[in-house]
């Protein structure tokens, strides 16, 4: 099949998945596998693991050949800081999402470069990082301002889980 309709039907597949992970959790609701996203005009949900060890954080999504367009990886810190991450051993391009401890989205780093050791700074006072597919966050708007619900964010969470 010649590359153009490959794209278009690659294309066509990837809305329908992220069409079909806007359906997020019920009001109130949360799921330790999934995020749920919301800003102005919009809101995402993705499948994720999380990351909450020293270990987990380290390996993060190293070695990995693909990632599926609903799906990413959160990382949890214990506390606040200031939150650099790089891309060795990591096949995939990403977009990084760094939140607060409230769950405010801070910045997106887009389109980090697979293999890159080029130091990638989130800034002071990062509690959270979502990793998702390079491309998405602006695809979808995500930006600062949106708001992250997870079970990992505490009592002073702007969209709590309930």
């Amino acid at each position: 099949m010649p590359a153009g309709p490959v794209l278009r039907a690659a294309s066509a597949a990837l809305v329908v998945l992220l069409e079909a992970g806007r359906a997020t959790a019920a009001p109130g609701t949360c799921s330790p596998a999934r995020v749920d996203l919301r800003w102005p005009g919009g809101g995402q949900s993705f499948a994720v693991e999380v990351a909450d060890t020293p270990a987990e954080r380290a390996l993060g999504l190293m070695h990995r050949e693909s990632l599926p367009p609903d799906q990413g990886m959160l990382f949890v810190y214990e506390t606040p800081r200031r939150a650099q991450f790089w891309m060795e051993n990591t096949l995939v391009p990403l977009d990084m999402i760094f939140l607060d401890a409230q769950g405010r989205v801070t910045s997106v780093h887009p389109d980090a470069v697979p293999l890159d050791r080029t130091a990638i700074d989130g800034g002071e006072g990062v509690q959270f990082v979502l990793e998702i597919n390079a491309g998405l966050a602006a695809r979808l708007g995500i930006a600062p301002g949106a708001e992250l619900r997870h079970p990992a964010l505490g009592p002073g969470a702007l969209w709590p889980c309930g």
